[in-house]
């Protein structure tokens, strides 16, 4: 299919109670998973890489492949920029082709984070290229009792409001009670301030950290108004478990894994788009 942004799909999805997912893939097997997950579940979604895997003497080949990869797809595929640390981060990942990028500018102050993410905007507008913004702490799951459970640093409906007008960005990720990672303890998600976010602005809203949280969780976040929802460390983390377990069986080999970690990506993306509800919609 044409290659494009990820932004037309997100408000389908927003619109109809739906999310798309964003995968983050480290490597060409996860990937292939990946898009053998979304064919067979005829389910949009993006291929992402991660900032820290943008900078290995690789990474340019490796977008180009996904790139190719989305353009033979029979369903909307696009390629993302997850977390993207600074505007020139940004501005190599436009330049080698990707359709949308983040921008993560949580750690700055407001002010700063509305001045990159303006920039940001402006250099996607000339891509045609889609741009995600984060406000708000989203944090880590080892950090989790101390920050999220005690609703910290989430995200202030008047500020996304003010912030989406200042930046003109097109996606929202917001900090409501997820965290990237495993966590301790359990996910509790503040389910009134996504209604209230959503409520208040027109970007399709993203849910960031998703690894952890039950099925019901999610189906309850996206009838409030999530619309895309990235997910990482649970791939990784099946996918290492289920390599582990393949190099312990009877004449154990490199395709033997290497046939483990596709088909892990394949099963786990496939179960993801189904509790997401984007199957079918491709």
């Amino acid at each position: 299919m044409p290659l494009t942004s990820i932004l037309p799909e997100l408000r389908k999805a927003r619109d109809a109670g739906y999310a798309v997912a964003l995968f983050d893939v480290f490597d060409a097997l996860a990937a292939e998973g990946v898009f053998a997950a979304l064919e067979e579940k005829r389910s949009p979604g993006i291929a992402a890489i991660y900032s820290s895997a943008m900078d290995g003497p690789a990474a340019e080949a490796f977008s180009a492949f996904l790139i190719r990869m989305a353009e033979r797809a029979s369903v909307p595929v696009s390629v993302m920029l997850d977390h993207g640390r600074d505007l020139e981060q940004c501005r190599k990942a436009l330049n080698w082709g990707f359709t949308d990028v983040m921008f993560d500018g949580s750690a700055l102050d407001f002010d700063r984070n509305v001045a990159v993410s303006r920039r940001v905007v402006k250099e996607a507008r000339g891509f045609g290229a889609g741009v995600e913004v984060e406000l708000g702490t989203i944090g880590s799951g080892r950090d989790y009792q101390d920050y999220g459970a005690r609703g910290r640093g989430f995200t202030d409906p008047d500020q996304a409001e003010l912030f989406l007008r200042r930046t003109g960005a097109d996606i929202l990720a917001v900090a409501v009670g997820t965290a990237h990672g495993a966590y301790r303890g359990k996910p509790r998600l503040d389910y009134a301030r996504i209604e209230e976010i959503r409520r208040r602005v027109d970007a399709p809203l993203v849910l960031h950290g998703g690894s952890g949280l039950s099925a019901s969780q999610f189906q309850a976040a996206i009838r409030r108004g999530i619309a895309k929802v990235n997910v990482a460390t649970n791939l990784v983390k099946s996918a290492g478990e289920a390599m582990a377990a393949a190099a312990r069986r009877d004449k154990a080999s490199y395709f033997a894994l290497t046939r483990t970690l596709r088909e892990s990506y394949r099963t786990e993306g496939s179960r993801y788009l189904q509790i997401f509800g984007s199957a079918g919609r491709g």
